[in-house]
């Protein structure tokens, strides 16, 4: 180990240890303490002044004799790397703080040192064991990752594929560190990168052992709940192609002790307790088994049961293993059976019959069961349980043993079986895992017991320890072999380190009189015993051996010094393990047995004899025969090999094997014993690191030259330490002459080929120049940035003093003049005020006197004026009072009558009032009120009227009267004056002036009364009025509040409604979107299945090319497949009426001969799983698409149905049964006119072949049109409604289905020149020379008319039945206002509930309904192509045959008879003709032999395509439809074969990806589906097939698209795959922003831009060119877009797995080289105007976790913004950042443990996968939208380079 001075660099310590520098002191809990010098060190002194980490100040004492220096500390910037051997300083402190600040802070659990991986047991389930790691660390370099098992793993099996040499993986540790688990991880990657090279899932079986093995050879100890108690050595077999063939195991020494003992809190073996637990199951019930509290032999540990872990369910998979491995259920059964059996044995209870024997108690229960479960006799068994037989030379002799022996003999029986059974698994285990095939290579894991060393060890630790010593010198020479291979590279100085050799221990225990010799010859002494044993090694070793020593205090043990520990071994035991000795009797009885599996686990038993001597009394002396004697003496020489003699041949087979291969080392750690998840105890880890050789690699590697760095790194990290000066073009020399200049002391560097080469603690040194360099710098930039600062502040001071100065200074003036002017004013303002004083006391002086005046003189104006008013008073009442006598008389009879009338009225209106207000009360009045309130209102208002009127009436009668009474009085008066001036006439007549006072004062009664009675009507009149008006407002008010009710129910109506509208529309947008992302699940499990068939294609072929190679030479029959065949099961069907299908078949037959059978049918029967698999997938994704569809129409047919589309739907069948009765009628007249033609010129027969034809063809022509003519009305009022509901179909994959049909109404074209050939036909002279009947003319006629007649009335039928349908749309329309009326009358929410059952109610019966009739529609469809076809054949029979009946002279005729031939060679159609024998060539020039780069540069996109359509156009034209199958099929399978051959090339896939697209709209072009026909000219359609329906073969295109597709996936994801890492994380894009750190022995690839090494140039070069060439090849724009964003997919998620699984990409820098990175992607995104095709969105988990390296990550408010901002991140994605984050520089800061509990506290709630690296095997699903072409067919040429003159254009 490196000490102080060993330690020390080129400057003296005191330079070293001076104020502030940390150091490591030795501490007694911590094993090792953190402390600080607060003085400096000078040579000489003996102690040194330190401050600890809690602040304490201490004191340390060097030592006297070697004045050794503490071990100094690493800088912070070291602390937490991957690889020990990166630390500059390398000592036990350094090496247990790293792996503590990795395992506590960072959690994790791997750490490299030097070739040894580190993994410290977490005791917690981590995710970083899955697919997703497996992937990400398959196929790259070691130290490119951060450490890992799978690294370690990759490793290997990079090796053993380069090297050509086998490889080992050695894992070690103590029990609880973690071996079995790592173990199994190592093998489960081998199992997953590799795969099998069978069928037979060997990766499988592999993985199947391991639960196995734990079952049997796994218990729960103290240290480890699944502790591996043997060892085992698995070897991995491989083939040339290096994937799994096989598998073979080794074991060693199984503790078999643990069978029948078990310490406090262990248990037995986990086999045992599955069974206990399972015990209640049927199969196990006649194993007679309980809980395992029962037995003894696994009850001793008192803790049965391990948390967490089901037994039951550990037993199921137990016995699936068992299946899997091909342990049949009766081998099993018998095996649990004798595990039981076991069990039983543990409890059979032993007697003691006196001192010297035993017995066992009759009907023993357990050994009842053990005797039925194995199949032995009872008393055979009882009898030799308590007995032993003895053999001398001349006799035999049993005899009985004590109760202690018999025990023990129990004992080691059961532990045997339990050898046996184990022995047994192993074996059968290693047969199924045996390799069919010859191994090419293997890998081997070792794991293999730690070293051990406990309170009492036995020969089980001696054994464990000596193998150990052997690992430990293999490790030992394996680390200086490739130390000194490293420096022979380097080419520099090599010397000899000097390390730990054990060899001598390993002599101590298996030389020749070594401690194993001695023990074997023990035991071979008849007499022989653990003391006599350990004189013998008292006497041999003690005085000759310096490793060999005797304890003090004892006699029967001894210590080993051994390369961990000293050991102390206790001798008892020693002798009886090493015999491993079984009564032989015992082992008969067993071989005796009815159990099969038991005589066979014991048929090689080798006889064991117990030692031979002379045996006490009391024995039994059987007869025996000489031959017997001979043999038995025979056996008693043959000795069974010892355990110890038998281990060490094993370990040295084991040795040998591991010194063959190339050694992988994982040292296990277990952190403590408490089992506490991330818990590091310190001295419990540095005794195992002192244990397993971490610290002996760090002693050699220490020695040497540990830290090494290339020229290029070196120049980067330290080139802030060189001056401009120093910088030269060379960098080797650069660095030569700075490190002069750094270090003067030239042994602590050496200068290799491509590396310098430092000694320990000279990159702290440099990292020490560097540190203070950049300090230096950084307190010049803030001394000059804080004298900027101040001096920035002081002139801000400066400038506001004078401001403040100059502003005081104005105040102070400006207060001046204002006083000056202040005073002035007060000075004018006291004159002006002095002056008002005085005008004001003049003024109210001349006010007073005038107001004076002017009282005197109104007070006497108004004397004089009430004098005159008083007399004008008096004369004014003697006149009136006058008059008022006279209207009294008038007055009174008036107002009696006004009265009278008034008391009538007002009984009346009460009575009208008293009605109103009845009304008003009730609810119909309401109603009423609500129906028609503005009439009321109006004749309420109109009576007003009339009132006011009758008002206006009465007042004017008043007027009438007054003017009377007027009139009266002034007569009145005349009377008065007459009386006055016969006064006094009447002087005399007292009487009548007495009369007359008496009449006055009645008039004056009169006068009151009638005033009283005026007041009373006015009074009610004012009242009747008040309430009218009070009234009035009220019904008024009712009105407005009705009027109000009125438009809160309208707007609530509305509103529910809307909201019914609303909520129906989310639904269905809902329902939608639910249904697209189906529909992308659907495609993709559909794509990812046509993956899966594809791989499975092809390793059919493998397959077959295989047995083709292995088959002998063919015979001469033997015809070879076609270059074109493919053996896709999907084609076949197709290919499955042409030759080439037979000739595979005897192709098949003939290779089948020399084919596994089984292999043959598992083969064919997985291929018919697939091929049932993807028809139904493919039925399941229409279906989908259906419901889509169907979705989407249905809600367009909601918001489009109105009247005007039912009035549309029937004008177009009145005007389509109209065209098609004038075009039948015109039909019908010219066939009867042709008939007429010809009946005088004479005609064929009734019975003839043309009047045959002509009838045949005019009944299907009557029931095509009849059907034909249905369909179109249905479907054109369908589309009417539905017009934009068809629109957006277009960008689906295929067209909709039910809209097919619609435009297929050029077959009733095709039936219409069909006819009119037929007519041109009877018109010939080959059917003149027979005359027509006249009678039959006749007949044929009224047929005609009578097949017309029909068809008419079919029509008006069908009339009628559209009529009744548009009657019951009609009942339906009003029904369903009918229902909306009774929905408004019901409350809200059962408004809505009610019209959402309705709504759903119909829409399902509308989905049923048009689904009948869809089905309708396929099935008459089908059945018209049928008889078409039928006809068609038919006609082209008939007229061949005509032709050939044609004579000579007829011949000469026709060709004499002159015929107009229209011109039209240059008029072509857009088809080629080909021959049938010209396809193979046709295919082989267009496909297979075809070069894109020429065809994508020269000629038009797509033109293989075109070419391929146009053949395919003329084979529909001449109506061949094996021609047509043909070429299709030959074309799909040339495609495959040509990508199969070139399928690595991007350029062809790409080429043929454009091209299939290509051809799949060519077909949905011009397919004659008005869907895909929107965009066409008249012209294309014309060229629209005419004769098949190529739906299926657009499926089976659309499918080989697919497969294009993600091959160019593939394709392109291979190409970039190597650049994505080095390009987008560690190219320094930005020179010098990140520097390099120092790293250790395994070397990280470069982050210098190296010669060779990719950049983001490279990558976004390869992005350009990927771009180019799909332009060129005129792939489709959308699918474009669909690819660029799979490669930034693929970018995005390699980039961020790379950067989650390596910590020194983790950092401020780097995560400004990645934004900036994916700034250059976006950028070029929008230079190629692909920036709305999603790309941007896949990369924003990347761009979160760059952010997330560069945010502030202290504070609550910092946690708060990285859980907001990082929304695309896991949770345990943005951990995984956190943890990894590392400073580049000593100026960043680490992430606190605390703000990483915070976050995961924040995080908590999230709902998301656990998964940490994202997938990149995903693609996601393509879809090929149509996209028709311009390009006019009959314009391509066909260019000379292509070899096709064989083509014809027509």
């Amino acid at each position: 180990m490196e000490k102080g001075h060993d330690s020390s660099t080129s400057m003296a310590a005191s330079e070293l240890y001076t104020k502030f520098a940390r150091v490591w002191i030795p501490d007694a809990d911590e094993v090792w303490k953190s402390a600080e010098l607060t003085k400096n060190y000078k040579h000489g002194d003996s102690t040194l002044h330190l401050t600890l980490e809690d602040g304490m100040d201490i004191e340390h004492k060097l030592d006297d004799k070697t004045k050794n220096l503490p071990h100094l500390r690493n800088p912070d910037i070291l602390v937490g790397e991957n690889d020990l051997t990166a630390l500059s300083y390398l000592h036990e402190p350094a090496v247990l703080h790293n792996l503590k600040v990795r395992f506590t802070d960072s959690k994790l659990i791997y750490t490299y040192c030097g070739i040894v991986l580190v993994a410290i047991n977490p005791y917690e389930n981590l995710p970083i064991y899955g697919s997703d790691i497996i992937n990400a660390y398959s196929g790259q370099n070691m130290g490119d990752m951060d450490p890992h098992i799978f690294a370690v793993a990759e490793e290997a099996y990079k090796q053993m594929a380069r090297d050509e040499r086998n490889q080992s993986i050695i894992v070690s540790g103590e029990s609880g560190a973690g071996k079995t688990v790592s173990a199994k991880y190592a093998m489960r990657y081998f199992a997953t990168v590799s795969g099998a090279a069978t069928e037979a899932n060997v990766e499988e079986k592999v993985l199947a052992s391991n639960p196995i093995m734990e079952a049997i050879g796994n218990a729960k100890t103290t240290r480890n709940d699944n502790s591996s108690r043997f060892g085992k050595y698995i070897e991995i077999g491989f083939d040339k192609r290096y994937r799994i063939i096989g598998a073979n195991m080794r074991t060693y020494l199984l503790e078999k002790s643990r069978v029948v003992f078990q310490a406090d809190e262990e248990r037995n073996y986990h086999i045992f307790y599955q069974l206990c637990a399972s015990s209640h199951l049927p199969e196990f019930k006649n194993l007679k088994l309980g809980s395992a509290d029962v037995f003894h032999c696994t009850n001793q540990g008192r803790n049965p049961v391990i948390d967490g872990v089901d037994d039951a369910k550990e037993m199921c998979t137990t016995q699936h293993a068992f299946s899997l491995l091909g342990i049949n259920e009766l081998n099993q059964k018998g095996l649990f059976q004798v595990l039981a059996a076991i069990l039983h044995l543990g409890n059979v209870e032993i007697k003691d019959r006196d001192s010297d024997s035993s017995i066992i108690p009759p009907n023993n229960r357990h050994l009842t069961v053990f005797c039925e479960l194995m199949g032995v006799t009872y008393q055979d068994m009882s009898h030799w349980l308590c007995h032993k037989k003895l053999k001398t030379a001349q006799e035999t002799y049993i005899k009985p043993i004590p109760r202690l022996q018999a025990s023990n003999a129990r004992d080691a029986l059961a532990k045997h079986i339990y050898a046996k059974v184990f022995n047994w698994i192993v074996d059968h285990v290693n047969k199924s895992l045996r390799a069919t095939v010859k191994q090419h290579s293997f890998i081997g894991v070792l794991d293999i017991y730690g070293f051990e060393t406990f309170e009492i060890n036995s020969f089980e630790q001696f054994c464990i320890n000596y193998a150990n010593e052997k690992l430990q010198q293999q490790f030992n020479m394996h680390v200086f072999k490739l130390e000194q291979e490293e420096y022979l590279k380097e080419q520099i100085p090599w010397t000899l380190i000097d390390f730990y050799d054990n060899q001598p221990c390993i002599n101590l225990i298996e030389a020749k009189m070594g401690v194993l010799d001695l023990l074997d010859e023990e035991c071979k002494m008849p007499k022989g015993s653990d003391d006599s044993w350990a004189q013998k090694l008292y006497n041999t070793h003690l005085k000759t051996c310096s490793l060999f020593e005797k304890p003090r205090m004892s006699n029967k043990a001894f210590i080993i010094q051994h390369f961990a520990d000293k050991v102390q071994y206790q001798c008892d035991g020693f002798l009886e393990k090493n015999k491993d000795t079984v009564n032989e009797e015992q082992i008969n009885v067993l071989k005796a047995s009815k159990l099969d599996l038991l005589v066979e686990l014991f048929q090689d038993e080798e006889k064991v004899t117990s030692p031979t001597g002379t045996a006490p009394g009391g024995r039994t002396r059987l007869s025996v025969k000489p031959k017997q004697i001979r043999s038995a003496g025979a056996s008693s020489k043959e000795h069974k090999k010892t355990v110890g003699c038998q281990f060490r041949n094993s370990l040295a087979m084991l040795m040998e094997t591991l010194n063959a291969t190339t050694p992988h080392y994982v040292r296990c750690i277990k952190p403590n014993d408490l089992k506490f998840p991330f818990t590091f105890d310190p001295k419990r880890a540095v005794q195992q690191l002192r244990a397993c050789g971490v610290l002996e690699t760090i002693r050699i590697s220490a020695a040497g030259f540990p830290s090494r760095w290339t020229y290029q790194e070196f120049f980067s990290r330290y080139r802030v330490l060189m001056k401009q000066k120093d910088v030269l073009s060379d960098r080797r020399l650069t660095c030569r002459n700075v490190l002069e200049k750094l270090v003067q002391d030239q042994d602590k560097y050496q200068f290799g080929k491509t590396k310098i080469f430092f000694r320990a603690g000279q990159v702290a040194y440099l990292e020490k120049l560097r540190a203070d360099k950049l300090r230096k710098a950084c307190v010049r930039i803030q001394k000059t940035i804080r004298c900027w600062l101040v001096r920035k502040k002081y002139l801000r001071k400066k400038h506001a003093a004078i401001t403040i100065q100059r502003y005081t200074r104005g105040h102070q003036a400006r207060c001046l003049v204002k006083y000056m002017r202040q005073t002035l004013a007060a000075i004018t303002i006291q004159k002006f005020q002095r002056m008002c004083v005085q005008r004001k006391l003049y003024l109210q002086k001349q006010a007073a006197a005038l107001v004076m005046q002017t009282i005197l003189r109104a007070y006497m104006a108004r004397q004089k004026y009430q004098g005159l008013l008083r007399n004008h008073k008096a004369v004014f009442i003697q006149k009136h009072v006058r008059g008022w006598l006279a209207r009294q008389r008038y007055k009174r009879s008036l107002r009696a009558i006004v009265y009278l009338q008034c008391c009538i009225r007002r009984m009346k209106a009460k009575k009208e009032l008293k009605k109103l207000k009845i009304e008003a009360r009730s609810v119909e009045h309401f109603k009423k009120l609500n129906v028609g309130m503005e009439n009321k209102i109006m004749q309420l208002q109109r009576k007003l009227d009339e009132q006011a009127k009758d008002n206006r009436v009465t007042s004017e009668r008043l007027s009438c009267l007054e003017t009377s009474h007027a009139v009266e009085s002034d007569k009145l008066k005349v009377e008065v004056s007459k009386l006055k001036g016969i006064e006094e006439e009447a002087k005399n007549n007292a009487n009548r002036v007495t009369s007359l006072l008496e009449e006055l004062e009645r008039l004056r009664k009169e006068l009151t009364t009638t005033q009283k009675e005026k007041k009373t009507i006015e009074d009610w009149a004012t009242k009747y009025r008040d309430e009218m008006e009070k009234m009035v407002a009220e019904l008024k008010q009712q009105n407005g509040l009705l009027k109000t009710e009125k438009d809160d129910l309208n707007r609530m109506i509305k509103e529910q409604s809307q909201q019914m509208t609303e909520k129906m529309t989310r639904a269905l947008a809902e329902e939608t979107q639910q249904l697209e992302s189906d529909l992308n699940e659907e495609r993709s499990r559909y794509q990812n299945l046509l993956t899966e068939h594809l791989r499975l294609e092809e390793r059919y072929d493998d397959l077959k090319e295989e047995i083709t190679l292995s088959v002998s030479v063919p015979k001469p029959g033997h015809r070879r497949t076609d270059s074109t065949h493919s053996s896709n099961g999907s084609e076949c069907t197709y290919n499955s009426e042409f030759a080439e299908s037979e000739e595979s078949s005897r192709h098949g037959e003939d290779v089948t001969r020399g084919m596994d059978t089984s292999l043959t049918l598992k083969l064919q029967k997985r291929v018919t799983e697939l091929e049932q698999e993807k028809s139904s997938l493919r039925n399941e994704l229409e279906n989908k698409e259906e419901q889509f569809q169907r979705a989407r129409v249905r809600d367009d047919e909601e918001h489009k149905k109105s009247r005007g589309a039912e009035l549309e739907y029937e004008s177009l069948k009145r005007q389509e049964l109209d065209s098609e009765n004038k075009k039948l009628k015109h039909d019908l007249t010219a066939m009867r006119q042709s008939l007429l033609g010809n009946a005088g010129a004479g005609a064929g027969a009734p019975g003839s072949p043309p009047y045959k034809v002509l009838m045949d063809q005019l009944n299907s022509s009557c029931e095509e049109l009849e059907v034909r003519k249905e369909e179109v009305l249905i479907l054109r009022s369908q589309l009417v409604s539905q017009k934009e509901a068809m629109q957006h179909k277009e960008t689906m994959t295929e067209p909709v289905h039910y809209a097919e049909d619609v435009h297929k109404m050029k077959d009733s074209g095709a039936i219409t020149q069909a006819y009119l050939g037929l007519k041109e036909t009877n018109r010939s002279p080959r059917f003149l020379h027979k005359p027509l009947e006249a009678n039959e003319l006749l007949n044929r006629l009224r047929l005609l008319e009578g097949q017309m007649q029909q068809q008419r009335r079919s029509y008006d039928n069908e009339v009628e039945v559209l009529r009744g349908e548009l009657q019951s749309v009609k009942e339906e329309n009003n029904r369903q206002q009918q229902l909306l009326a009774q929905n408004l009358q019901l409350p809200p929410e059962a408004r809505i509930e009610a019209s959402l059952q309705h709504e759903i109610t119909r829409l399902t019966n509308e989905n049923l309904d048009l689904m009948e009739q869809l089905e309708k529609q396929d099935k008459t469809i089908r059945k018209l192509k049928k008889q078409l076809k039928v006809f068609s054949k038919k006609i082209g029979e008939m007229g061949a045959g005509h032709v050939e009946t044609i004579s000579p002279g007829q011949m000469v005729e026709e060709t004499v008879r002159p015929v107009n031939i229209p011109r039209r060679e240059k008029d072509f159609q857009g088809m080629l003709e080909y021959k049938k024998e010209d396809e193979l060539k046709l295919v082989k020039n267009l496909i297979l032999e075809l070069k894109p780069r020429g065809v994508a540069v020269n000629l038009i996109p797509g033109l293989p395509a075109y070419i391929l359509f146009m053949c395919l156009r003329h084979a529909d034209y001449v109506n061949d439809d094996q021609k047509v199958r043909t070429l299709l099929t030959s074309t799909i399978n040339s495609i495959k074969k040509i990508l199969k051959k070139r399928g690595d090339d991007f350029e062809t896939v790409s080429f043929w990806l454009s091209n299939t697209c290509r051809f799949l709209h060519c077909l949905k072009q011009y397919s004659g589906d008005e869907s895909f026909m929107k965009h066409n000219t008249p012209k294309q359609n014309d060229h629209c097939l005419s004769n098949f329906d190529l739906a299926e073969y657009r499926q089976v295109l659309s499918d080989l698209a697919i497969q294009i597709y993600q091959q160019l996936i593939k394709c392109m994801e291979n190409i970039l795959q190597p650049m994505i890492v080095s390009g987008m994380l560690e190219h320094e894009t930005i020179q010098g922003v990140s520097g390099v750190k120092p790293t250790g022995l395994r070397k990280r690839t470069s982050s210098i831009a190296d010669e060779g090494t990719y950049t983001l140039e490279s990558i976004l070069r390869q992005l350009s060119a990927f771009h180019s060439t799909m332009c060129q090849h005129g792939t489709d724009p959308e699918l474009i877009k669909q690819v660029v964003k799979q490669q930034f997919y693929i970018i995005g998620a390699v980039t961020l797995n790379n950067l989650l699984l390596r910590k020194d990409m983790c950092s401020w820098s780097k995560g400004m080289q990645i934004r900036y990175n994916v700034s250059q992607l976006e950028e070029w995104l929008r230079d190629k105007s692909l920036m709305l095709c999603g790309a941007k969105e896949t990369l924003e988990p990347l761009i979160q976790a760059a952010q997330l390296l560069q945010v502030k990550k202290k504070t609550d408010e910092d946690a708060e913004a990285i859980c907001s901002m990082c929304n695309s991140l896991s949770t345990s994605q943005i951990v995984k950042v956190l943890n990894l984050y590392t400073p580049v520089n000593e100026f960043e800061e680490r992430v606190s443990v605390t703000f990483i509990r915070t976050i995961q506290t924040r995080l908590r709630d999230r709902c998301e996968t656990p998964q940490l690296l994202m997938d990149t095997k995903i693609i996601y699903p393509v879809t090929f939208p149509f996209n028709p072409s311009s390009l006019a067919l009959e314009t391509i040429q066909i260019p000379g380079s292509l070899n096709l003159a064989f083509l014809t254009r027509v």
